[in-house]
C-alpha cells in the first residue's frame, strides 16, 4: 500500500466485487493514481492515472450503487456496492472527482478525507481508513463534560502536589541519616539517639502524610470521574435519541450498545485510575528532576542518560498502537453485532438449526478479535520488558558514576543513598508513564468513537424558534413534495390533502412510495422538496416532540418492551391511571385475554413481546395508540401479519381506534380499506390514482388490476384449502 508522500488520499470498502458477489474490494487513491483492489485475490483490478481519468459518474440500479470510471486508453470501469454504502460511496466520489480536478490542473491534493465510512472498511489490509485517524486529542474533547467540576479537579491537583512531595520527603531524610548518624557510628563514634529519632520520626510522619493525602485525592478524583462517565453515558444517550432514523438504518445495534457502554466505561476507568496516575508520575519526575539537579547536577545528568531513549520508544510504540486499538473497537463491536443479531433472532436460529452456523460467525469474529489483539500484544511485550531493562541500566549507571564520585571525594555515601532512593522512584514512575500510553491509546480510540456520535447532526433538525402547539385538528396537506435517499427518486411532486377526520387507505406495489409517505408525514425525516403542512403549518416549523404526540402510529411488527402490559400500553403515557390504562384495553378488545395471564395487567411481556402471540401484541400496540389520543393516526399494514379471525378482533379494535381521527392506513389486503373515505394508489413515488373503492373499481385502472391480482390469489389459495 502507498506510503510516505504518496499516502492514500481516500479508501472505500465495498461489500462486492466484481462478480458482485458479496465479499471485500476497495476503491483508493492518492495524489497521482486510483486503484481497485480485491480482498479475496488481493489483485489489482483497475489503475488509473487520475491525470487520464475523463468521467467518474455514481448511479444505483435494482438495489446496488455502481461507480462507472472512464479513462482515456482503458475501456470503462465499474466498480459496484450494495444501496446500504450508496450515501458513503457518494461522499467518496465526490472527494475523488475533487482529486481529479485537482490533478488535471496540477495544482496536487492534500486534503485528507475526515468522514465515517461502513462497515466493510477495517481489514488489516487497507491501513488507510476512509476517516480521521486515532489521536489522544480525542481525548481533550471531554473538558466539556469535566468543566462542571473544575473546582474539584483543582482541588484534587493541589492534593496530588501535596501527596507527591510528602513521599519525596523520605529519600532526602535519609541522606543526613545516613551521613549524619549510621557512618559516624559504624566509624567508632556513639550513636546519636536523639538526632536517629528524629529523622525517623521525619520519615514515620511523612508516610502518614502522603497515605493520608494520597486517599484524599483518589477518593476525589474517583467521584469526579465516575459523575464525567456519567455524564458521557447519559449526553451520548441522549443525542442518540434525537437523531433522525437514517442514522439508525446505517448503524449496527451492537455498535453502537458497545460504544454507549464498553467505550464509556474504558474512558472512566481512564480517568479514574490511568490519567490520576500519570499527573502523578509527571510530578513525581518533575520534583525528582528538581530535587536530583539540587542535590548534585553533574550525577543528575548521568541519572537522566536513559530519558531520551525511553521518550523515543514511547512516541514509536504510541504510533503502532494509534490505529492497533481502533482494529481492536471495530472487531469488538463486530462481536457485540452478532450478539445482537443472533440472541433476539434466537427463534428464527433454532426454527433454521442454524445454531452451527451462528456459532462459527461467532468464533470467526471473536478469532478476528483474538488475531487483532495478539498483533497489539506483541508490540507491547517487547515495548515494556525494554523499556524495563533501560530503567535497570540508569540505576546501574548511578552506582559506577556514585561510586568513582565518592572514591575523588565528590559526594558522600548518604547522597549516593538518597540519589539511588529517588532514581529508584523516578525510573519506577517512567515505567509507568509508558505503560500509559497502551490505556491512552485505547481511551482515545474509545473518546474518539463517542464523539463520532455527539458530532453527528441530525438530518431531521428543530427549528430555531418552533412554534409550539397543543392539539391539531387533523388537516394533512402535501405540496410538491420529493424525497431522495442518495441518489434514488423515492417520491416525485406527491400532492395529497387529508381532512380532519378523514380516512385515507394506501396501497400500492411494494416500493412504489407509501411507507416512505407515512415517514415524512411522520417527520422520521425532512422533505427535499416541497411541504407537508399540518393545520396549514409547515410541519418544520412545528416543535418536533409536540406534532410527534398527536400521531398515533401501529405497525405491522408491533414492539413491545420488556416489561408489564400496563407499562407498555402506557408507554406513551407514563402517567396514565391504571383506569385509563383499562378504558385503552377495552377500547382495543384486549382486556380479556389480558385478565387471563397470571398477573393481568402486571404480567411481563417478556422481551420484545414474545410471551404473546402476534394479534395480542398488536391489540396491546392499539391500546398503547388509543390512551395517548392521537389526532392523527397512522396504520402500517396492521393486520397483515395474524391469521383471519385475531383480523376480526384487531378490526374492531381499529373501528374505535379510526373513530373521530385523521388516520392514513397502508394496506396490502385491499379488502381492510372498504370503509376507507378514499383510496390513495401510489406507483414508482407517484400518486397515479385517487377516490372512493367502489369508484376506483369501476374506473378499472391500477387499484382494479391490484384487486383483480388479490383476487385470484385469493381462489388459488382456496383450491389448496
Amino acid at each position: 500500500m502507498w506510503a510516505g508522500s504518496n499516502a492514500a488520499l481516500g479508501v472505500f470498502g465495498s461489500d462486492m466485487n466484481a462478480e458482485l458477489k458479496f465479499s471485500r474490494s476497495y476503491l483508493l487513491f492518492n495524489a497521482e493514481v486510483l486503484m481497485v483492489t480485491d480482498k479475496s485475490t488481493k489483485n489489482v483490478l483497475f489503475q488509473a492515472r487520475l491525470a487520464d481519468i475523463e468521467q467518474v459518474s455514481l448511479s444505483d440500479h435494482a438495489g446496488l450503487s455502481c461507480v462507472l470510471i472512464h479513462s482515456q486508453g482503458q475501456p470503462a470501469f465499474r466498480f459496484h456496492a450494495s444501496f446500504s454504502l450508496h450515501r458513503q460511496l457518494e461522499e467518496f466520489v465526490g472527494l475523488l472527482e475533487e482529486a481529479v480536478r485537482h490533478a488535471e490542473s496540477g495544482t496536487g491534493h492534500s486534503a485528507q478525507i475526515a468522514h465515517g465510512t461502513s462497515a466493510p472498511l477495517g481489514d488489516d489490509d487497507v491501513d488507510l481508513q476512509f476517516e480521521e485517524p486515532v489521536s489522544a486529542r480525542s481525548l481533550f474533547k471531554l473538558w466539556r463534560f469535566a468543566k462542571p467540576y473544575k473546582g474539584k479537579l483543582f482541588l484534587g491537583l493541589i492534593l496530588t502536589l501535596m501527596s507527591t512531595g510528602a513521599t519525596l520527603v523520605a529519600p532526602y531524610l535519609s541522606m543526613p541519616l545516613m551521613d549524619e548518624v549510621l557512618i559516624p557510628f559504624q566509624n567508632g563514634q556513639p550513636m546519636n539517639v536523639h538526632l536517629a529519632g528524629l529523622y525517623l520520626g521525619g520519615l514515620l510522619a511523612s508516610a502518614f502524610v502522603a497515605a493520608g493525602l494520597s486517599w484524599a485525592r483518589t477518593y476525589l478524583l474517583a467521584l469526579v470521574s465516575e459523575r464525567i462517565g456519567s455524564d458521557l453515558r447519559t449526553t451520548t444517550f441522549r443525542h442518540l435519541m434525537s437523531l433522525s432514523l437514517d442514522y439508525f438504518s446505517a448503524k449496527r445495534t451492537g455498535d453502537l450498545i458497545s460504544r454507549v457502554s464498553s467505550e464509556t466505561d474504558r474512558i472512566n476507568l481512564f480517568l479514574s485510575l490511568h490519567a490520576l496516575d500519570f499527573v502523578t508520575d509527571v510530578i513525581m519526575i518533575v520534583m525528582t528532576s528538581a530535587i536530583l539537579m539540587s542535590i548534585d547536577f553533574k550525577l543528575a545528568l548521568l541519572t537522566l542518560l536513559p530519558l531520551p531513549l525511553i521518550a523515543w520508544l514511547i512516541h514509536l510504540v504510541r504510533e503502532k498502537l494509534r490505529t492497533g486499538f481502533e482494529k481492536v473497537d471495530r472487531v469488538w463491536g463486530e462481536v457485540n453485532n452478532i450478539l445482537a443479531d443472533t440472541i433476539p433472532g434466537i427463534r428464527v436460529v433454532k426454527a433454521f438449526a442454524q445454531e452451527d452456523r451462528e456459532s462459527n460467525r461467532f468464533l470467526a469474529a471473536n478469532t478476528r478479535n483474538l488475531e487483532v489483539n495478539d498483533r497489539i500484544n506483541k508490540t507491547w511485550s517487547l515495548f515494556a520488558p525494554t523499556v524495563s531493562l533501560l530503567t535497570e541500566v540508569g540505576i546501574l549507571v548511578i552506582w559506577v558514576g556514585g561510586i568513582a564520585m565518592i572514591m575523588h571525594n565528590n559526594i558522600t555515601v548518604g547522597v549516593l543513598t538518597a540519589f539511588l532512593a529517588y532514581i529508584t522512584r523516578f525510573y519506577s514512575r517512567l515505567d509507568s508513564m509508558s505503560r500509559i500510553v497502551s490505556v491512552t491509546q485505547k481511551a482515545a480510540a474509545g473518546a474518539k468513537r463517542i464523539f463520532d456520535i455527539l458530532d453527528y447532526k441530525s438530518s431531521v433538525p428543530e427549528t430555531a424558534n418552533p412554534v409550539t402547539i397543543d392539539k391539531l385538528k387533523g388537516e394533512l396537506e402535501l405540496r410538491d413534495v420529493s424525497f431522495r435517499y442518495g441518489s434514488r427518486q423515492v417520491l416525485d411532486g406527491v400532492n395529497l390533502k387529508v381532512n380532519a377526520g378523514e380516512m385515507i387507505g394506501l396501497v400500492g406495489h411494494s416500493g412504489s412510495g407509501k411507507s416512505t409517505l407515512v415517514n415524512l408525514l411522520c417527520r422520521f425525516y425532512d422533505i427535499s422538496e416541497g411541504e407537508v403542512l399540518a393545520d396549514g403549518i409547515d410541519i418544520r416549523s412545528i416543535n418536533l416532540k409536540a406534532y410527534r404526540q398527536n400521531i398515533g402510529l401501529v405497525l405491522q411488527e408491533p414492539f413491545l418492551f420488556f416489561g408489564t402490559i400496563a407499562e407498555n400500553i402506557a408507554y406513551g403515557r407514563p402517567d396514565a391511571t391504571r383506569e385509563e390504562i383499562i378504558a385503552a384495553a377495552r377500547l382495543a378488545h384486549a382486556h380479556e385475554f389480558i385478565l387471563r395471564l397470571p398477573q393481568g395487567y402486571d404480567s411481563l411481556v417478556g422481551e420484545r413481546g414474545q410471551s404473546l402471540s402476534g394479534g395480542e401484541r398488536q391489540r396491546i400496540s392499539i391500546a398503547r395508540a388509543l390512551l395517548i389520543d392521537p389526532k392523527i393516526l397512522i396504520l402500517d399494514e396492521a393486520t397483515s401479519s395474524v391469521d383471519s379471525q385475531t383480523e376480526k378482533e384487531i378490526q374492531k379494535a381499529l373501528d374505535n381506534l379510526v373513530r373521530g381521527r385523521t388516520t392514513i392506513a397502508i394496506a396490502h389486503r385491499l379488502s381492510t380499506l372498504r370503509k376507507a373515505d378514499r383510496i390513495v394508489v401510489m406507483d414508482r413515488g407517484k400518486i397515479v390514482e385517487e377516490g372512493p373503492h367502489q369508484e376506483l373499481l369501476d374506473a378499472k385502472g391500477y387499484f382494479w388490476n391490484l384487486h383483480q391480482a388479490q383476487e385470484k390469489l385469493k381462489q388459488e389459495q382456496a383450491l389448496y384449502d
